[in-house]
């Protein structure tokens, strides 16, 4: 099927680039045409960056699980959907077709209806990578309730703060996940974080692993006796609800410069054209594909690049439930091989960790079914950029380097898979509709070429967010305030002479590890929590292979009799009350902090500390105690 919005060449990407730029709404009008709607828009775009205020495709209604399935059904209803390789690589694969999964979305569908599920209402899932998980948020769509999905390795309580900011109806979670040689206990985590949150009326639980779990009378439901019950009533056709265009489609969370998670919010038919749009475009797809993007569905890039783009466009998806160093270093080659995946998108934390076995895993593989390599997450170092190109891609595979984020909702600044230039390093260029300017911390644009700056978009694009749930003052704040006019990345950026883009990290309280937002305000919060810790501040320091890691400085309460055995039970702290994706790389004990005379913690100095360099940490004259400097220095643990 011949995309006509798929850029080709390079001179295409120019022109479409221009009328985007030029006419944003009859550019995307042009574009929307191609999706189904069960009625058209009466304005493109509305729009204001002060309260903000965002609407694509007003007054038009649809359902994006008929964009994803049903319109797929008369010309590919027996081609794969969705390709699921199991952790334990002795199981055989599952692979379900466009009407197999159509079905059982439906199936899930009447479940939730059965269940007093609404439209509008929100539902929580917590689960391990399995088919059950995008057919449960694909029925959640259906019905036109909010899916919100929670990532598989947060604690009860980062459960609990989820749960009650969405105020969620139903949580839908399995007995258990497995990752690697680890069995991951989740409906026990669930019941933790349950007795906290008083507006869940049911639990449905897909029994996965055989762990036993205690299930609560009147709430919690086995998913298999809810699809018997579907059975029993007959063959399930759910009609899809009729959503607005502006209509909540997900609440996903993610982690901000204060210690409470934000409710990022995408809406049903920007999202919807956005995330197809730059899947077929950043990645060239082309009917027959098999794409393989590696990353969990607890994170947008799951969202956005393993389910609705690709299902969208009509593409055969890879789900992976384990880790690619499992059960060795050639885990993902063989799934490249056995699936004969055509597009690859990972992580460069995994590319870096994966380079560390040597070349030896790669042997026998042949990976020529590989067309386009992508990347997602953070800035891919030289090296690893060079290896996956080489090694993986044997030197004929563009590398797409793409930059996006939770609030974007999709890739905004990325070469085109052999249409743009690509650069080690470089994001490179701006999706048609992405107006990217450098500013000064003054709120100065910054012009021309070979320039540094921080990042800010200055008008809106289809998939951006709409608010944070239940609070849009925050964001206000947090993303529209600090140059207003535009929105504000949180990212710093450099331009080099051909225009091309660079995202060089962090600006604000946020750490990038293993391309998952970490807020540093979050993981004080955590450390505070134990019992012996009077304070702490954290920063982010470069790591081999996660890019960036935690550093963690700890004034300790009470006599240290053993310093190893305290950073276990505080690293243990962390674990507990956000999960060991948060768990700090390093954590000093210090008698105090350096602080100014009114209080404010002084993170440069801590952050050069963290980063080795003690010798030249500027004038300390104005701190209330320099010579709590001298201390914190001469104790610094190397990573």
């Amino acid at each position: 099927m011949d995309v006509p919005y798929q850029i080709r060449t390079h001179d295409q990407y120019l022109e479409a680039y221009r009328a985007a730029a030029e006419d944003p709404e009859v550019f995307w009008a042009d574009v929307a045409r191609h999706f189904r709607w069960r009625r058209t828009w009466d304005s493109v775009l509305e729009w204001n960056f002060t309260d903000p205020q965002v609407r694509w495709f007003h007054g038009a209604k649809l359902n994006i699980t008929e964009n994803c399935l049903d319109r797929h059904l008369d010309a590919r209803g027996s081609q794969p959907a969705l390709i699921f390789e199991p952790n334990d690589p002795g199981s055989p694969s599952q692979i379900l077709t466009y009407r197999e999964l159509h079905f059982r979305v439906m199936q899930f569908a009447q479940v939730l209806k059965n269940n007093g599920v609404q439209k509008g209402d929100r539902v929580c899932l917590y689960m391990g990578m399995i088919p059950e998980l995008p057919i449960a948020v694909l029925a959640c769509a259906r019905i036109g309730a909010v899916h919100s999905v929670i990532f598989g390795g947060f604690s009860a309580q980062s459960i609990a703060d989820r749960v009650n900011d969405a105020q969620a109806a139903l949580v839908v979670t399995c007995d258990g996940s497995l990752r690697g040689a680890k069995e991951v206990p989740l409906k026990p985590v669930v019941d933790e974080a349950l007795g906290a949150c008083p507006s869940v009326q049911k639990v449905v639980v897909y029994a996965h692993t055989g762990t036993p779990v205690s299930m609560k009378k009147g709430r919690d439901l086995w998913w298999a006796d809810e699809i018997e019950r579907v059975n029993a009533m007959g063959n399930p056709f759910v009609e899809a609800e009729e959503m607005d265009a502006e209509d909540m489609l997900f609440i996903l969370y993610t982690s901000g410069s204060t210690g409470k998670p934000k409710g990022v919010v995408h809406t049903c038919a920007g999202y919807m054209v956005w995330t197809n749009y730059t899947f077929i475009n950043a990645f060239q797809y082309r009917p027959g594909d098999v794409h393989f993007c590696t990353a969990d569905i607890g994170w947008i890039t799951g969202h956005s690049y393993l389910l609705y783009g690709p299902l969208s466009a009509g593409a055969t998806t890879v789900m992976f439930e384990g880790i690619p160093t499992w059960p060795d270093a050639g885990r993902l080659w063989d799934i490249v091989d056995r699936h004969r995946v055509s597009i690859l998108y990972t992580a460069p934390t995994a590319i870096r960790s994966l380079m560390g076995f040597g070349l030896e895993p790669i042997a026998g593989k042949s990976l020529t079914s590989l067309r386009v390599l992508g990347t997602v997450g953070e800035p891919i170092n030289v090296e690893a950029w060079n290896w996956y190109g080489t090694h993986i891609g044997g030197g004929r595979c563009p590398v797409v380097d793409t930059w996006w984020q939770t609030e974007t909702g999709g890739v905004l600044i990325s070469n085109l898979a052999g249409v743009t230039p690509a650069k080690a390093t470089f994001a490179t260029l701006p999706m048609p509709g992405v107006d990217p300017v450098l500013v000064d911390e003054q709120g100065e644009e910054i012009a021309g070429n070979d320039v540094s700056g921080n990042l800010c978009i200055r008008k809106p694009w289809p998939g951006m967010l709409r608010t944070t749930y239940g609070d849009h003052e925050r964001c206000r704040q947090t993303y529209f305030s600090a140059y207003p006019g535009m929105y504000f990345t949180g990212d710093g950026c450099l331009r080099d002479r051909d225009g091309h883009y660079r995202i060089t990290g962090r600006v604000d309280d946020v750490l990038n590890v293993s391309g998952h937002r970490i807020g540093t305000a979050e993981v004080e919060n955590a450390l505070n929590m134990h019992a012996g810790v009077v304070e702490s501040a954290v920063v982010g320091v470069p790591h081999g292979i996660k890019g960036q890691g935690i550093y963690a400085y700890v004034v300790y309460r009470g006599g240290i009799d053993d310093a190893n055995q305290i950073r276990r039970d505080i690293a243990a702290t962390v674990s507990r009350v956000i999960g060991p994706i948060a768990k700090p790389d390093a954590i000093q004990l210090v008698n105090g902090l350096p602080k100014t005379r009114s209080g404010k913690i002084m993170r440069r100095i801590l952050r050069r500390i963290a980063e080795g360099e003690t010798a030249n940490l500027g004038d300390t004259t104005t701190l209330l105690d320099p010579g709590v400097v001298d201390e914190v220095a001469a104790g610094r643990i190397p990573i």
